[in-house]
Parts: C-alpha cells; sequence; structure tokens
C-alpha cells in the first residue's frame, strides 16, 4: 500500500504520513491541531482478526465502550456487527445514539448509581453485571418497583494478580481491589440473587485486566471462573446461560512488545467452556481501536536547559494522559519527511505540570519549531480520558473511511469552555 506501514490504517506515501487515502497534512491544513485521527478500517480490521480467531464458538464481541467511546467509532463498531459494554449512564446513552439496542449492550461498572440501574432497567439491557451483594439488593428493589425482572450477570473478582503487560493501574483481577465479588463469595452471591424478587441470574462475568500478554494467566482465571459456574449450578442455580470473559488482549505499542496471540486465547475459551452449555462474551477496548488513533500536534518551540533538550509542542497531559498517567510509550513521528539528525529530547507540552510529557529521554528527529508530528496508537484511552485542565479547550477528532474525511467532534471553543458556568449565579438560602 506504500512505503512502510506504520500502523494499520496509517502509513506513508511519498514520505508523507496518510490515514488510509488522506494526506495528515490535509486535516491538520483544515482542522489544526491538537487533533484526533481515526482509521475507520482499522477498526474494521482489529475486529475480523478478533471474529476469525473466535470462529466456532459460541461467542459474542461486545466492544468497551470506556476505550473510545466517540459516536462515530461507534457506529463503525456497531456495522461490524459487535455489541457493547458500557460502565454509566453516559456511556449508554451514547451507545444508543449510535444504533445500538438494549439487547447489544452489557452494564458493566464497580459503581453504579440507583439512576445508573434505572437507566439499564429502562434501556431494557441484555445483563447487569453486578459487582457487590449490596447492589444486588438495589437492583431489586428497581425492577420490583418496575414490575419487571433485571437480567443480572455476577463480576467474579478470581484472585489472579497483576497478569498485564503494563501498569498496574490497568489490573482489575487481583484480591484486595475495588473490582467484582470476592471468588469465595461466588456461590453466596449466586443463591442470593436467585432468591430475590425482580432479579435473574443469567451469567457470570470476568475482567482481570488490559494487555494480558500471559496467556497462561488468562487460562487460570477461566478455570476458576469455570470451576464456580459448576459449583454454582451443583448448588442448585441452573439459570446461567452466559459467560463474560473480559477482555484486555495486548496490542504492542513498541516493536518488541508481545500482540495478542488470539489463537492461544481462543483455544484457551474452548478447553475450559467448550462443553459449559453457555454463550461466550468477550469485551475487546484497546485492541480495536488503539492502533486506529493517532495524535496530531504541532511543535511550538525548542528549547535547552542545561543537558535538556525539549520539544514543546501544542497537545498537552490533558489531551493525551497515558504518558503521564501510566508512562505509556506512544511512538512519535514527523508527518513529513525529514532528514535532521537525530537527539535525544523530552516532547513536552504547554500544560503547567513537571508532568506535562508525551515522552522522555526519547530519540527524535531535531525538528524545528512549525513541525507536524503524529502521536501512535492513540486511539484508546486518549479523547476519552482529556480534560479542561488549565483551561484548555478539548481538541478536534476527525474519521477517515478510505479517501474521505470528517470532523467528528468539533474543537470545543473558549465560549463552550464556560458554557455551564455561571458568573452571577442564583444565591439559595440554606
Amino acid at each position: 500500500m506504500g512505503e512502510g506501514i506504520l500502523t494499520t490504517g496509517f502509513w506513508r506515501r511519498d514520505g508523507i504520513l496518510v490515514c488510509e487515502d488522506v494526506a495528515l497534512t490535509t486535516i491538520a491544513a483544515a482542522v489544526g491541531t491538537p487533533t484526533y485521527v481515526y482509521s475507520a478500517e482499522s477498526i474494521r480490521a482489529a475486529y475480523r482478526s478478533l471474529s476469525t480467531a473466535l470462529v466456532g464458538l459460541p461467542v459474542h464481541i461486545h466492544y468497551a465502550v470506556k476505550a473510545n467511546s466517540n459516536l462515530a467509532v461507534l457506529r463503525v463498531v456497531h456495522e461490524c456487527g459487535a455489541g457493547v459494554d458500557v460502565v454509566s449512564s453516559g456511556e449508554l446513552h451514547r451507545a444508543r445514539l449510535a444504533g445500538f439496542s438494549g439487547k447489544d449492550i452489557v452494564f458493566a461498572g464497580v459503581g453504579k448509581t440507583r439512576t445508573d440501574l434505572e437507566h439499564a432497567l429502562d434501556a431494557g439491557v441484555q445483563s447487569v453485571n453486578v459487582e457487590n451483594e449490596a447492589e444486588l439488593e438495589l437492583l431489586s428493589e428497581l425492577a420490583v418497583a418496575r414490575g419487571t425482572v433485571a437480567p443480572v450477570s455476577l463480576r467474579i473478582n478470581p484472585g489472579v494478580g497483576n497478569v498485564t503487560a503494563g501498569h498496574a493501574y490497568i489490573a482489575t483481577g487481583e484480591e484486595g481491589t475495588k473490582f467484582g465479588i470476592p471468588l469465595s463469595r461466588g456461590i453466596a452471591a449466586a443463591l442470593r440473587t436467585a432468591e430475590l424478587p425482580g432479579l435473574a441470574l443469567v451469567g457470570l462475568a470476568m475482567h482481570i485486566g488490559s494487555q494480558i500478554a500471559e496467556v497462561g494467566a488468562f487460562a487460570d482465571a477461566q478455570r476458576r471462573l469455570r470451576d464456580l459456574l459448576d459449583a454454582i449450578r451443583a448448588a442448585g442455580v441452573t439459570t446461567v446461560r452466559s459467560v463474560d470473559v473480559g477482555g484486555g488482549f495486548p496490542i504492542a505499542y513498541r516493536d518488541d512488545e508481545p500482540v495478542a496471540d488470539l489463537t492461544s486465547f481462543a483455544r484457551v475459551l474452548r478447553d475450559t467452556f467448550g462443553d459449559a452449555g453457555v454463550e461466550l462474551i468477550v469485551e475487546p477496548g484497546r485492541f480495536l481501536v488503539a492502533e486506529a488513533g493517532v495524535l496530531l500536534t504541532e511543535v511550538l518551540y525548542r528549547k535547552e536547559s542545561g543537558a535538556k533538550h525539549f520539544m514543546i509542542v501544542d497537545a498537552g497531559m490533558n489531551d493525551l494522559l497515558r504518558p503521564s498517567h501510566y508512562e505509556a510509550h506512544h511512538g512519535i513521528e514527523p508527518v513529513l519527511p525529514v532528514t535532521a539528525p537525530v537527539q535525544m529530547v523530552d516532547v513536552v507540552g504547554p500544560v503547567c505540570e513537571t508532568g506535562d510529557f508525551l515522552a522522555l529521554n526519547r530519540a527524535m528527529p531535531d525538528v524545528s519549531a512549525g513541525t507536524l508530528l503524529a502521536v501512535f496508537h492513540a486511539g484508546a484511552y486518549g479523547y476519552v480520558m482529556s480534560s479542561n485542565y488549565n483551561s484548555r479547550p478539548n481538541p478536534a477528532e476527525v474519521l477517515v473511511d478510505g479517501d474521505r474525511w470528517a470532523v467528528v467532534t468539533v474543537r470545543q471553543t473558549l465560549d463552550e469552555l464556560v458554557r455551564d458556568e455561571r458568573l452571577s449565579p442564583e444565591w439559595r438560602s440554606a
């Protein structure tokens, strides 16, 4: 397709970085920077690869909306045939706007409010993934008040330890974390669900983290869930018809990082649940969208301080939090071909924090102010984690599909930044 594919959907044509068939220089000139750019075909390709690996299994893919909740991205996922996993009323609202119906939606989340649960019931979701026993009691109360039966999946914490290839903050299956019902209380929670009015136990669920490169750890967690399923059935609860095995399939942010061994993951599911008589759900988020996105940013200044060389860009930690929050690596390249010598630099943003950086001690071409850069693997946990810190407006988002592109989120204006604030509030008496 061109001169060396960089990630799926992005390559160089005559030395210029393009997304599918659209030059990133074209987008930056029209929309400005910082701007997120997503490849629709990259999302489709990732979905196809996972679907192919899972062929023959009774499984449905539910995209984890938290990775990237842009409406246009959700529509691409919907067109692929996926369902979704949501963790808030806001994500539920976005999913429904993008065309997903209640039966396509699993409502998860460790701290659902009463309003969240009401919205889940009103939408008729496929299941509410309950994370603690008190949530069961509240959901029962709300379902009975509506005269309905709420489909419940119990999210179980299998206690497998930190199995991720990334930061500890993305591990969710260890004992002592806030996620899920401890495995030791799984049978009791199932029995309680079965006896509460207005509830139907339809499934078990688990998600042990992101960037899970170790298939053995994944297999260990699935075996624990299968053992619990068998124990629940032996205890007399026979209504479980689905098992949500989570996601966490890894992507490589660096050339030397492992990629997802989808064949081995699928083999684990066949070996563990092949004779269980249940439908399976997998919840990829990052796997579907991370490679599909780049963040465009422009070099504002070059600066030296002591022995350090800084490349100051117009995208900050408020636009892409992952490097600062997770010490995450994102590849960064000039959009146009350059012949400048390589130098060790810190790529930093304009935010008034020492932790505001996109890369530290990175070998980069020694480019000057005005250079357009692309930050790779920014399609997951990029825009969705952005903020208005330092009163900086949110960036724009663009979707590319072949030789077409469209602004799918307009850059926030200064007036929109303060739209919901009140300079002269209406005071109320205590």
